[in-house]
This record gives C-alpha cells, sequence and structure tokens, in this order.
C-alpha cells in the first residue's frame, strides 16, 4: 500500500506560480547586489560528506541532517550549510587565490527542524562570505550590505549587532561544565530571565553571575554601551565593547534604518568569533538575516584565515511576502497561436516570429477554433492568430 505518494515530506511544500515568481525575484535581487559589490558566486554539491561537518567543533548536531551512503559506504549529508562547504573549497581549491575572496552563492540547505515550529527543512540561502581579512572594514561591508539586501526587499527592516567575545569571556570565568555553559547560553538566547536567574544563582554571588544574568537585557541604541560598562567593568571586555560601539556608529552613519545593538546574541558559540547580526522584516518573527565573523572555522580544514559572512532565508522572506498579500501574478500572455490542421510548422514559425518582438505568445494545444476562444476567455488573452492552409494568418 502506498500512503505517501500524494503529499511531500514534513518541512517542504510545492510552490505553485506566483510563489515561483516571487522566489525567483527575491533570488535575483540579492544575488545581483551582491555581484555589484564585487562578490564571485560559488555552487558547492547538495551532496556533501558526512565529515565536512564533523569537525572538532560540532556545528551542527547529527540528528539534523540528512544522512545516506553512496555505492561505496561512505557517509554523505544533504548540504545543512553553506559557509563550512564554501570554507572547504577555500581550503582546497581557492588556496592559493589572492587574498580577500569575496564569494556570494544562492542554494538550498536542508536540516531536520522540530514538527510544528513552522520552520522548512528545505531552506534556500543566498548571502556572501569575504574570506582573508579580519579588518573593521570587512565587518562594515557585510553589515552594510546586509541592510541593502533588506532594502532592496522593499520592505520595512531591524538589524540587530552583537558580539560573542562579551559573552565567551564572561562564561569562561564561570566555575561551570561545558554542558552548565551550554544551558546558560541557550536561556540567554531565548532571553528565558526566570530561568537563567536560578541557574546562575548556583554558582553564588560575583560580577560575573551578575553580568550574565543581565546580559540578555542589554539591547537597545547607543545607551546599551554605557550600561554594559557599569555591570562589566573589565577592561577586556570594555575592549570588545568599545570595538562593538565604533562598528555600530560606522554603521549608523552611513545607513537608515532600525539598527540596534544586543549582547544577548550568543548563538553558535563556537562558530562565531567576533560580530553577530540578525535582521528581521516586519511581519515575521524569527530572523531573515544571520551572520558574523567567524575566524576559526577554515583553519579546521587546514588553511587558517579570518572570514566574515551572512545569509538570507529566502524561504522566510517568500512568506513575509505571501503574507502580505503581494504575491506577484504570473506574466500575462499576449497571444495564443492556433494552427489549423496541417499548419502547425507554420504556426510554430509565427509563434516566434511574435515572441521576437517581445511578446509572450502560447502556442494553442486544441484541435478546433471554439476551443481555443473559451480557452482565451478563460485565460484573458486578448489576441488569437490563427494560422490557415494558405500559410497566413488571420486574428480572431
Amino acid at each position: 500500500m502506498r500512503n505517501y505518494d500524494l503529499i511531500t515530506p514534513e518541512g517542504t511544500k510545492d510552490l505553485l506560480f506566483g510563489e515561483c515568481i516571487a522566489r525567483r525575484n527575491i533570488e535575483n535581487t540579492l544575488i545581483e547586489l551582491f555581484k555589484s559589490r564585487g562578490y564571485s558566486e560559488i555552487i558547492t554539491p547538495g551532496l556533501e560528506f558526512f565529515d565536512v561537518f564533523n569537525l572538532n567543533s560540532r556545528y551542527f548536531p547529527q540528528e539534523n541532517l540528512y544522512k545516506m551512503t553512496d555505492n561505496k559506504g561512505r557517509l554523505l549529508v544533504m548540504r545543512p550549510d553553506t559557509t563550512m562547504p564554501v570554507a572547504r573549497v577555500v581550503a582546497t581549491r581557492l588556496r592559493d587565490a589572492v587574498l580577500p575572496l569575496k564569494l556570494c552563492y544562492n542554494q538550498t540547505v536542508y536540516r531536520t527542524e522540530q514538527a510544528l515550529k513552522g520552520r522548512s527543512d528545505e531552506t534556500v540561502q543566498a548571502g556572501i562570505e569575504i574570506i582573508g581579512s579580519d579588518l573593521k572594514m570587512a565587518d562594515l561591508e557585510v553589515i552594510s550590505t546586509a541592510i541593502d539586501s533588506m532594502k532592496a526587499l522593499g520592505m520595512e527592516f531591524s538589524l540587530e549587532i552583537g558580539h560573542i567575545g562579551i559573552f565567551k569571556e564572561l562564561v569562561s570565568r564561570l566555575e561551570a561544565t561545558d554542558k552548565e555553559k551550554e544551558k546558560i547560553r541557550k536561556l540567554i538566547e531565548n532571553k528565558n530571565f526566570p530561568a537563567l536567574n536560578d541557574m546562575l544563582d548556583s554558582f553564588g554571588k560575583n560580577p560575573t553571575v551578575d553580568a550574565l544574568k543581565r546580559l540578555p537585557a542589554l539591547f537597545g541604541k547607543e545607551e546599551v554601551f554605557d550600561k554594559a560598562l557599569e555591570i562589566m567593568p573589565d577592561e577586556s571586555i570594555a575592549v570588545l565593547l568599545e570595538q562593538l560601539r565604533e562598528i555600530y556608529n560606522d554603521v549608523l552613519s552611513g545607513n537608515e534604518g532600525n539598527i540596534s545593538v544586543d549582547l544577548g546574541l550568543v548563538n553558535k558559540t563556537d562558530y562565531y568569533t567576533g560580530i553577530i547580526i540578525k535582521g528581521y522584516l516586519q511581519g515575521h518573527g524569527d530572523e531573515v538575516i544571520s551572520g558574523g565573523r567567524y575566524d576559526k572555522l577554515i583553519s579546521e580544514f587546514g588553511y587558517d584565515i579570518p572570514a566574515v559572512g551572512f545569509a538570507v532565508n529566502v524561504n522566510a522572506v517568500a512568506k513575509v511576502i505571501e503574507k502580505n498579500g503581494v504575491l506577484p501574478a504570473p506574466p500575462r500572455i499576449d497571444a495564443v497561436v492556433f494552427a489549423q490542421e496541417g499548419c502547425e510548422a507554420f504556426a510554430l514559425k509565427k509563434a516566434k516570429q511574435l515572441r521576437e518582438q517581445g511578446l509572450i505568445v502560447e502556442n494553442a494545444l486544441f484541435s478546433d477554433l471554439e476551443s481555443v476562444r473559451e480557452y482565451a476567455k478563460e485565460r484573458k488573452i486578448s489576441r488569437i492568430v490563427v494560422a490557415d492552409e494558405n500559410l497566413q494568418e488571420a486574428e480572431e
């Protein structure tokens, strides 16, 4: 018995007509924006060896990966991320390339998501990576490109900027196991103040515990930095805060929009090493842009160079467009060409000539003219061209 032949797997969906146009418009807008800034496109395989994602720091848990084997019994995964395959390419085929490298991509990633979360297991990501530069200018370019990407989508947006080094510095001073540190990170990321306070109380009272308790509340505008310095009067953290303040002010001076600071951005602590950014579109709760600096990732592939980048969740952007009721309509058909019996070749030639004039033209797939008229009326096609036995055309 076939139980699943008429449905799609959980976390996937079919896209029809306007949805497809919206998806392609988003992708084309982003990739053209990236290329206008000097980024070169890269495409990596949809299938990768499991080892690419099974590094010393396991950025993707095994249970989130779609796995299979090849004909030699080797373990493969469907690409769950683009940055790590790009790191693999940089460490191998692009190892001798002149730095910095500016790369962009537009491709699908596959990760299992918890049921009922409304997230897709099959997600299109469009993004950029700057490889081989640890300058502040590289951070600023990534942030400004992220802002321009959201502006190009034509919707209201907000961008949050943080620095993972502040959390790492604080949690390193806590006498806690790796498991406990990860739990603290998740509680901060989710801004779960009651649970966070309860857990941190078990470590006693000290400035580090107090700072970690207040970290998720440190978000807003310029005032965040002064508040943070009051809570964390520490030279090493003050240096990180000053770096972030400079980036924030530089971003504000050159861009309009709702841009804020959030010191509670603590996702992927074993992945990111510096700035973190998250972008949101009005009407969608989850981030549609995420990224940051990851200076140690490529070294796990044997090539120790810094990097920074971000990715746009194209699915999420398309969902906002659909929710706003602004899905584009399929292109209007200008004409339909009907071939009388024996005149099919002439009809094909005529349709080609009309297309060369810039028209959108269909070949009629009916055996009688009356059916063509009904079809044209239903599809709101105003022009019918009839190719007759005299190899002439007539307008209906």
